[in-house]
């Protein structure tokens, strides 16, 4: 039981660095491709990757070799990654707490009004720059010529995903009858165009869908931040039991004599 932490916290940090491998993989497999949805997490796979490569390393060689720096060195850097885990799921969970959607009389999906998200992710999806890069990836995936051969009672019996409702198609209140007048329509509905690479592409409606997904997505992250909160901390208390071990190792036998050897009696001393 002396080194039984030291053992547990040195299997846990193998796993965890065999882990990061494909990881790091992934995110150098990203880099190669020219698709701008497969950039888009890039950077994060790599960073997330290599984190976890390092603070491994030093955790396994500590915990196995009993160097008491390296181990001090891992539990410093996992107390800063579990301070930043924790604001960044707090956080998560503050971005989305709103949005969702609203129900649309006769039809099974939903539509997204972009200001029914926080204002962090609407100046977010609102930056020129990150709204070229965001819609060329709606684009490219082509989600939106699943629906060309839809009929209306199509549209009534299905349903639709976030970025379908908002990009492919105009609001469903929108009335497109020339004898009607349409001065108090939604924006959206004059920001619409039957052309496949016009769409609703730079309708509010659109933005609002891509939020939806991010807001999903972002979620489910949290919850899984959460999950992976615990972990880290059960994997940092086993740590600080690890580093006391090898320091307390490190203060009994400076020389590195063999414990067994000098707890044994010294029976030559009766004869």
């Amino acid at each position: 039981m002396y080194r039984f932490s030291n053992t547990v916290i040195g299997f846990l940090n193998l796993f965890t660095l065999l882990a990061s491998i494909p990881i790091i993989g992934a995110g150098l497999w990203m880099a190669r491709s020219s698709t701008t949805c497969e950039n888009f997490l890039q950077t994060p796979l790599l960073v997330i990757g290599f984190v976890v490569l390092l603070i491994s390393l030093a955790g396994f060689i500590g915990a196995c070799f009993h160097v008491a720096c390296a181990l001090w060195l891992y539990l410093v850097v996992m107390l800063l990654l579990i301070a930043a885990l924790t604001g960044l799921t707090l956080f998560g969970f503050a971005v989305t707490s709103q949005g969702g959607g609203v129900e649309v009389f006769g039809r099974v999906y939903k539509e997204y009004r972009l200001r029914d998200y926080s204002p962090w992710l609407r100046d977010r999806i609102r930056d020129e720059r990150d709204w070229n890069s965001v819609r060329g990836c709606v684009v490219g995936s082509r989600t939106c010529d699943k629906l060309a051969a839809w009929t209306l009672f199509d549209y009534m019996q299905k349903d639709l995903s976030p970025v379908q409702s908002g990009c492919c198609k105009p609001p469903t209140a929108c009335n497109y009858d020339t004898t009607t007048i349409m001065e108090s329509q939604d924006a959206d509905c004059y920001r619409w165009g039957n052309a496949p690479n016009v769409l609703c592409y730079e309708c509010d409606s659109c933005k609002a869908g891509v939020l939806e997904t991010i807001r999903r997505d972002w979620h489910k992250l949290s919850v899984l931040n959460v999950v992976m909160l615990v972990l880290l901390i059960g994997i940092y208390s086993i740590g600080c039991c690890a580093f006391h071990n090898t320091r307390r190792a490190e203060t009994d036998y400076p020389y590195g004599e063999n414990r067994i050897y000098k707890m044994r009696p010294r029976w030559d001393f009766y004869w």
